[in-house]
């Protein structure tokens, strides 16, 4: 036991050695307990900036070859020809990012709209066990591998985009746009629905007392209170847009095509990686041209989070 000294601002510990040296003990115990964690969480936050730039550094490496010796930024940014195999390779990655754009594009029409209704809706009007069955099956929906999203696309939309729409193939910007925003509206649902609950209850509540409807609450209140977070789950969908390559290999048609419809079958940069990097002899031109790709994707992905970061403080100081 322990007895504290006004006069002299000490603890004064009383009882017998054994029970002073138990509470020291167990201070102790605590202290390291509380250091050890403290290292871990440290290790662990650091890890994932050391695990990054490690991914960087490997990825520059085995592009900087093409970058240094064939890379033509013309030709590369301006040319539809990514045909790297032939007598003389072309190496134009053109189709190649405007078919990401436009899948990634039709997939964040299909998602926003779709991901924050839901999350407006599961967060705002239902209630209950509603509220915790629709969560549940949100958070299923996320858990499906994008290998069985993309068999979807291939067995089920490519019949059915033929049959609806009379074209000759289903494997298009259609059928993967598609596919793609129902593979990243659970994570954004999710995301949106969060920072709308993390609006402080008082905000409605003040906006009740004033006269206003539930619509207007949300409409005027709730969404631009939780507006950070929103920004960020849709900013987050497009990256997994972005990022995405098993389903958009399976449903975009893999076609080397600047597409004019949605009905054009294209390919992607990541589903390209992902088909001729196994073809490829490490070292040679083709392989460092793959990796070239992806160092394009790695420093989109960047500006896509430095763009969400510019965005959001900038709404904070606003």
């Amino acid at each position: 036991m322990g007895v504290w000294n006004f006069r002299s601002g000490t603890l004064a510990m009383s009882g017998s050695p054994q029970d002073l040296g138990a509470q020291l003990d167990r201070r102790d115990l605590a202290w390291f307990v509380d250091k050890a964690v403290q290292a871990l969480v440290f290790l662990g936050g650091v890890s994932a900036i050391v695990f990054i730039l490690g991914i960087f550094v490997f990825i520059t490496k085995e592009g900087f070859g093409f970058i240094a010796g064939r890379f033509d930024i013309v030709e590369f940014f301006g040319s539809t020809r990514w045909r790297p195999t032939s007598e003389q390779p072309t190496y134009g990655a053109l189709a190649l990012i405007v078919g990401t754009a436009s899948v990634t594009g039709l997939a964040m029409l299909v998602a926003v709209p779709f991901s924050l209704g839901a999350a407006i809706y599961i967060g705002e009007f239902a209630q209950g066990r509603t509220r915790e069955v629709l969560k549940i099956l949100v958070e299923l929906l996320a858990a499906i591998p994008s290998v069985v999203w993309g068999f979807i696309g291939l067995s089920i939309m490519n019949p059915l985009i033929i049959r609806l729409f009379d074209v000759p193939v289903g494997l298009n910007v259609l059928n993967s746009g598609f596919i793609l925003g129902l593979m990243a509206a659970p994570i954004m649902t999710t995301i949106a629905e969060d920072s709308l609950k993390a609006v402080p209850d008082t905000y409605r509540e003040a906006a009740e007392a004033l006269g206003a409807t539930r619509w207007q609450v949300i409409r005027r209140v709730v969404i631009p209170a939780a507006r950070n977070g929103l920004v960020a789950a849709v900013l987050l969908g497009v990256g997994r847009g972005f990022g995405e390559t098993m389903a958009v290999l399976m449903a975009s048609g893999h076609s080397i095509n600047l597409p004019t419809s949605v009905f054009d079958s294209v390919r992607a940069l990541t589903a390209t990686i992902a088909a001729e990097l196994g073809e490829t002899a490490v070292g040679s031109e083709h392989y460092r041209a793959l990796f070239t790709l992806g160092i394009f994707l790695f420093v989109v992905t960047f500006i896509i989070n430095l763009t969400a970061d510019l965005v959001i403080r900038g709404i904070r100081k606003k």
